[in-house]
Parts: C-alpha cells; structure tokens; sequence
C-alpha cells in the first residue's frame, strides 16, 4: 500500500544483491563454506578488552563526547603509516576517514559520484556487498572479466573506448572476493594510466591485503595515484574482529571533500569509543604479529581446501588457487546451475552450504559459479564438507555429460 511512496532505489519488489546470499541448513552435520568470516578463535578478545579498559580510563568522560567527522585523528595516523609502510601509499591523517565497516566507506563513494544512469565498470565476477550499494543509485554496468593476474585490461580499455562516460570503476586487487585473484603490480600502475587518460575515478577495495599467504603485500593501486582519482578502501574486520565496524578510507582533494559532504547527511561522525580501543590496542600490541598469527592459520586452511578441490572434485571443473584471503571460485560447467544445485540437492542431500555464483555479477546473469570460504574451518573440517559436495558435484556433471 506505500509502495508509491518509496523512492525507486528502495523498492522491496527488487531485492539486494545480499537479500538471501547465505542459506540456512539446521542440521546438526551442517558444514557451511558460505560466508566470509574470520575463525572467532583467533580474535584477540582479552587484549581488546584491556584496550577498551585503558582507553577509558585515559580519556574518561571526555571520551564519550561528540567527536571529529573523520575519525580519531591517532588512529588515522596509524592507519596513514600502516598503508605508507606496506602498499607504498604516501599519505597523511588528513586523507584518512574511518567509516562503520568497509561497506559504508564503498557506499560514501558511491554515493559521492553517482547520479541514476551513470556508468560503473566491475569486474565480474565482484564482490556482492558493492553491487547493493551501487544499485541504490541505479548506475549503468560494464562487466569486464578477471585474468589469472587480475583486470583484463586489453577488455576494459575496450569498454571504455565504447564507453566514455564511465566514471567509475570499482575493483578489489587483493586476493579478491570472490575468486582469491590478485592484481599483478604491472596491471595495478597500467590501469592508473588507463584512469587517466579516460577520465574515471578507481575505488580500490582491499580488505585482505595484509593477509597475503605466500608474499607480502603488493603496493597499493593508490601508490601510483597521481591525480588523486583513486580512492583506497579497507577495513578491520579482516584482521582484528568484525564487530568491531571500522573501515577506513584513503582520498585526495575534491573526492575527500565530496566523500565528507555525503557522510554529513548519514552520521556526522565515526564510534569514537571503539576507534580509541583500535589505537590503544594498536600502541599496546604489535599488529602485524597477530597478523602473521592468522596467516599461519589460513595458509593452513587454505590449501586444506585447494587439496580438496583438487582430489574431490571432477576434471570438468576450474578452480583458483588463491595465495591470500578468504575465498575460492569454483566453475562448474556452463549448463549447472549452482543455486538450484545447492537448494535442491546438495543442502537436503550433504549438509553442505557456499554462495551461489548468481549475486557476484552485476545482471545476475551468470549461474554456474560459487563462492568457497575457507576461514570458518578446520583443515580436517574442510576435508570432511569439501568430501560431501563434491560427491554432489560429480552427480550433477554426470546428469549434465552422461557416459554411454
């Protein structure tokens, strides 16, 4: 009945890209591979608990106070280093804003540039949280494929010969979600070139970056930003607890300030008590420490899961092999439907969930890949889920290539 009166870009007749994206399975042998999150075992609570504690009894009331718009300026600076130290980005606490999660920071971003009708280039496929908050402000897509080595960039020159009003393009160069793809340092500094010859903005999304299980971080796409039309996203969910809401951006000159304007509309500014325990915590511990903590872990899962694919699974399916991160992409031939597949016989059958392909590609018009996430889990419990569903996998290819 209200329906006329809701703006376009919320209507409930369309769903968002994350309406659904996890399926429930309550069964007591359930083993979920679906949702992108970190292994609760290895946050840091009683060294975060502390940092609030101290946090609070430095500051006192002072503390729960009205704050600043972009964020603790200590922990900015932090973060400013953080990024200088490993993605080679020079920058200040000045171009750093801290936003409610990676998510709203993407979101600002979107909001800042896009009018209805513009036109946004993605990599397909892309991270599903980024295309629910560009489709609220209903721009035109460009799909351009991922190569071994990231962004086919012979592909997107092309779309943007055809193509000169994008303004957009939104990318996630390390270990991406969703198919664990990193962006080669060659590809990072030709696609600033590409930016600038034709006009458009990058938004850089890399909230894995630190967790690199084979080399260290690359040098952020930002690093060759020469006319400050890259914005750097990341966030601290990765590495330190998701709860904890923090992500944090890193912008220049005219996009810093629309990016401020558009925050000013939503929240005038960031939880400034969790953003004090962050910088404690980061004065008290060494970061990088807990961060070589998980990556022992999730090297380990890892390639628990890449083993998996390898001897569980048929010989009619592709896979990545991500060297950091979360995620693999696994496709399967071109006739299955993975979210079918999974509704109907994998869930009821195997107990076993990952997120269907469909959601990752700006016109959902792609079904045959899913999305792994390794982090959740034990290497023994990954052999055990991994053993299940590809046992499914190779009934369905048969049904689809019977041998005579």
């Amino acid at each position: 009945m209200m329906k006329n009166l809701l703006a376009q870009r919320a209507n409930p007749d369309v769903t968002s890209a994350l309406s659904g994206l996890f399926p429930t399975d309550t069964h007591p042998d359930a083993i979920s591979f679906a949702a992108g999150s970190p292994r609760e075992s290895l946050f840091p609570v009683k060294e975060m608990q502390r940092a609030f504690h101290d946090a609070i009894d430095q500051q006192g009331a002072h503390l729960f106070q009205y704050q600043t718009a972009q964020g603790n300026p200590e922990l900015r600076a932090k973060l400013a280093a953080r990024i200088g130290k490993w993605g080679q980005v020079v920058t200040t606490a000045d171009n750093v804003v801290l936003t409610v999660g990676g998510q709203q920071a993407i979101e600002l971003v979107a909001k800042a540039l896009l009018d209805p009708g513009d036109e946004v280039a993605v990599e397909v496929p892309t991270y599903v949280g980024a295309l629910a908050a560009f489709d609220l402000y209903q721009p035109t897509y460009h799909a351009v494929g991922l190569q071994a080595d990231g962004l086919d960039l012979d592909q997107l020159e092309e779309t943007l010969r055809q193509h000169p009003g994008i303004k957009l393009l939104y990318t996630v160069p390390d270990y991406h979600n969703p198919t664990g793809i990193t962006m080669s340092v060659a590809k990072r500094r030709q696609l600033v070139d590409l930016a600038n010859r034709y006009d458009f903005v990058i938004l850089e999304d890399s909230p894995y970056r630190d967790l690199g299980y084979v080399q260290s971080p690359l040098p952020a796409i930002k690093s060759f930003d020469t006319q400050g039309r890259v914005v750097f996203v990341s966030s601290m969910s990765k590495i330190l607890m998701p709860a904890l809401r923090t992500g944090w951006l890193v912008a220049d000159g005219d996009l810093l300030a629309a990016i401020m304007k558009v925050r000013f509309g939503s929240d005038l500014e960031t939880t400034g008590v969790t953003h004090a325990a962050i910088n404690v915590f980061m004065e008290e511990n060494d970061l990088d420490a807990h961060v070589n903590v998980l990556k022992n872990h999730y090297r380990e899962q890892c390639a628990a899961m890449v083993a998996a694919l390898q001897a569980d699974f048929p010989d009619e399916v592709d896979f990545t092999t991500p060297q950091g991160g979360f995620f693999d992409w696994v496709t399967l031939p071109a006739g299955i439907d993975t979210g079918k597949l999974l509704a109907n016989q994998i869930i009821p059958q195997a107990h076993v969930s990952y997120v269907p392909g469909t959601n990752f590609y700006p016109n959902r018009d792609s079904h045959n890949g899913l999305r792994l996430c390794f982090t959740g889990m034990t290497p023994d419990e990954i052999a055990v889920g991994m053993k299940r569903l590809g046992d499914q996998v190779k009934a369905a290819v048969r049904e689809t290539r019977p041998v005579f």
